[in-house]
């Protein structure tokens, strides 16, 4: 399978390239994840790891949850996630993926959840260049027609104010600029959707030369 973890949003930093450029990074603290399930065609019709990541104590898990863990003999994990393989073999149950997964230089998918900004208008949530700025105009910021009058409603997917964010985002074209095993870090050019302590999901789209 394709190098792919999950970890915890930290924050931002920059590092310093070979020539002397300086990068923007999103430091991740990626895993350590363990494989909780492994799903094949003849048992579920299609091919799939299932990943577990954050330790979470075992009274807090319901009993269906809890049986699930016992059957893999693994420790209860606080966020599940599945990935799509094209085969199940040289992965098991209770196997660990950590950072060393990745090399430098690979390129990656990132899924968040984005932050939340609340109840917006739509020249922030949809850029809309508003009205009039000058004195007398009534219509700076609003929105003008919601579309055609004779059919008496407003159809489905009109642009309009409303709750903005908090929606899980998937971005790709990152690189992986820097790798620390022992402290399962992960750095990422760029920012990556979510804010600092958010859930954050790697997938390897293009290994580097190795």
């Amino acid at each position: 399978m394709n190098a792919s973890i999950m970890g915890k949003k930290l924050g931002m930093t920059q590092l310093f390239g070979p020539d002397g450029r300086v990068i923007p990074v999103t430091v991740i603290e990626a895993g350590p994840c363990v494989v909780t399930q492994l799903k094949t065609v003849e048992t579920d019709g299609y091919n799939a790891v299932q990943v577990g990541y954050g330790d979470i104590k075992e009274k807090k898990v319901n009993k269906p949850m809890a049986g699930h863990f016992k059957k893999g003999a693994v420790t209860p994990k606080r966020h599940l996630k599945e990935f799509r393989v094209e085969t199940t073999e040289g992965l098991a149950v209770g196997q660990e993926i950590k950072v060393d997964a990745f090399r430098e230089g690979d390129k990656v998918a990132v899924t968040g959840i984005s932050k939340g900004k609340g109840f917006a208008g739509v020249v922030k949530r949809y850029h809309f260049h508003g009205g009039p700025a000058s004195h007398g105009s009534m219509t700076h910021r609003k929105p003008q027609s919601a579309g055609a009058t004779d059919a008496a409603r407003v159809f489905k997917g009109v642009k309009r104010p409303g709750h903005m964010g908090a929606e899980q985002v998937t971005q790709r074209g990152f690189k992986v600029i820097r790798i620390d095993a022992e402290r399962n870090l992960l750095m990422i050019n760029g920012p990556v959707p979510g804010p600092a302590g958010g859930l954050i999901t790697i997938v390897c789209k293009k290994p580097a030369r190795r």
